[in-house]
């Protein structure tokens, strides 16, 4: 099963403002170069390094709302298509070189009330709010660059 990377985003500090980008490095220590939340603390096991999110969960969300705000509002890094993202933690995700671990879901936070009221109640269930993971092999990627999913042996 492939899909497509759609989009990139990170932001410098918590509460800061998104960046979109073409592309980036990510790294086991670091994630996403220049995002807050890829960096592996000591004694830490880098669960949220990369956030991502399914194009067509956002999408849906966005309708039942009655709005179109552009996906990165979700504050995620990594935004997807023509792919499910695993809801099994373990699950291995290839973006080019890049490997990432799906850690956990990305339950969306009351941040989301404050960007558009009704947007945590609508991103709450069935993953619709994205996954997060843990980079287990970096490299450089880009947007339009080929998702693949697949077991350990894969990698």
């Amino acid at each position: 099963m492939t899909g497509r990377l759609l989009g990139i985003a990170r932001h410098g500090r918590a509460r800061g403002p998104m960046e979109t980008l073409d592309h980036v490095s990510v790294s086991v220590e670091g994630g996403l170069s220049g995002d807050f939340r890829g960096a592996v603390k000591p004694g830490g096991r880098g669960r949220r390094q990369v956030s991502l999110m399914q194009a067509d969960h956002w999408a849906a969300a966005m309708v039942e709302l009655g709005h179109d705000l552009p996906w990165w509002h979700r504050r995620c890094n990594l935004l997807v298509d023509g792919i499910a993202l695993p809801r099994i933690p373990g699950s291995l995700l290839r973006i080019g070189d890049v490997v990432i671990e799906i850690t956990q879901e990305c339950d969306p936070c009351s941040r989301m009330e404050e960007i558009l009221p009704g947007l945590r109640a609508v991103l709450t269930p069935d993953w619709r709010g994205g996954a997060l993971g843990r980079v287990l092999a970096g490299g450089e990627i880009r947007v339009g660059d080929e998702i693949a999913q697949g077991g350990r042996e894969n990698y």
